[in-house]
């Protein structure tokens, strides 16, 4: 009696590719093995849509549905009488302006307008690999000349404006972009000082960072704002923004340097002896072989630091310096719209989370470029 071996079939034709699957059905095999895997999973996605969807439909009904978006004039009866149903959004076209500009002159307030985007188009020039070379810094420089020229004015027509009357949203970027700027970079060097075989440097370092950690940036923008002039010289009066941005560089500089202190930590004893075997001097190696790798290794908690320390530059309104935050709380001081200051914080929270979602989303293309790397 004679065997038959079996020999499994192909479903389909040698060299005919697969039919691929349909939308559809990728979105049901996604829902399965991330929402439904499981009956405990199952039940807590459930739970959690069903809080989420009773969320959702009492913000559209408060911020949509029942919502009044203009009144007449500065008439906030309407307003008044749905208080409680519907927001009053009304409060918003009425006030951005001195939200946005704070008390810039009304009729010049195209300048810090024009400041704003040309920082954001600042950072997302820098964004991309492609534009990462040496003429990146001359792009910045002039772009800063220029945001400077704008805000201060005093010829070309433009009205000189003291920096007294900055506020709103321009005066948020300054203090993050340039407190990040050259936070960054002191960070590095004060890394590498704590890394330091001399003693007095790195004594030095280490006494720095405990001492700028060890103390809220509430007490460091009070003595920059109160205790720096007195050891200046007589006549020497430096404004009291550039010495809140000096007290956030500092502060930033402290942060970043253990941040990048980790990552220096992070990389391999292999690579700076093979960096030391091929003759590198200690800048040369730290810049092209031992840096690059450490950053890449805490991109995640750099750009958690660069989020916390764009939202704590709210903290200069106990200075008297008036960033987006503040000029958000002056605008509903006005009793016609005292009453709608959520609508207020609503719009002011937007702008935070846009900028601080931007930056999250740029460090998590960064480490997928790192991980196909």
């Amino acid at each position: 009696m004679s065997s038959v071996a079996h020999v499994p079939q192909d479903p389909l034709p040698v060299g005919r590719p697969r039919a691929r699957r349909t939308l559809g059905g990728r979105i049901v095999a996604w829902l399965r093995a991330n929402l439904f895997p499981s009956i405990p999973s199952t039940i807590v996605t459930l739970l959690l849509a069903f809080v989420i969807g009773k969320a959702a439909v009492g913000f559209w009904q408060w911020g949509v549905a029942h919502a009044i978006w203009h009144v007449p004039g500065n008439d906030t009866s309407t307003c008044r009488a749905a208080q409680g149903l519907g927001a009053c959004w009304a409060v918003i076209p009425e006030k951005y302006r001195f939200i946005l500009f704070g008390t810039y002159p009304f009729d010049e307030q195209w300048r810090p307008a024009l400041a704003v985007l040309i920082f954001i188009a600042l950072f997302a020039v820098s964004s991309r690999r492609s534009f990462w070379r040496k003429e990146l810094f001359l792009l910045w420089a002039a772009a800063l000349v220029v945001i400077g020229s704008l805000m201060w004015g005093g010829f070309l027509g433009m009205s000189y404006v003291s920096q007294e009357r900055w506020g709103g949203l321009p005066v948020t970027l300054i203090l993050a972009t340039f407190g990040l700027a050259f936070g960054f970079p002191l960070g590095i060097l004060v890394a590498l000082g704590r890394r330091s075989k001399l003693p007095a440097i790195r004594s030095l370092c280490v006494l720095y960072v405990e001492l700028i950690r060890g103390v809220p940036l509430i007490s460091l923008l009070f003595m920059a704002s109160v205790m720096f002039p007195l050891f200046m010289p007589e006549g020497v009066n430096i404004d009291k923004l550039l010495r809140a941005q000096i007290a956030f560089i500092l502060y930033a500089g402290a942060y970043l340097a253990e941040v990048v202190r980790g990552g220096l930590q992070a990389v391999p004893r292999g690579q700076y002896e093979a960096a030391d075997a091929l003759g590198l001097s200690y800048w040369k190696k730290n810049a092209l072989i031992v840096l690059p790798q450490a950053i890449r290794h805490v991109i995640p908690p750099l750009v958690n630091t660069f989020i916390a320390f764009f939202k704590d530059t709210s903290l200069v309104l106990i200075i008297g310096i008036f960033d987006l935050l503040t000029t958000a709380k002056t605008a509903i001081i006005d009793p016609a719209w005292q009453s709608f200051s959520v609508e207020v914080y609503i719009f002011v929270g937007v702008i935070y989370f846009l900028f601080c979602f931007a930056m999250s989303r740029y460090s998590r293309s960064l480490e997928a470029q790192r991980g196909h790397g």
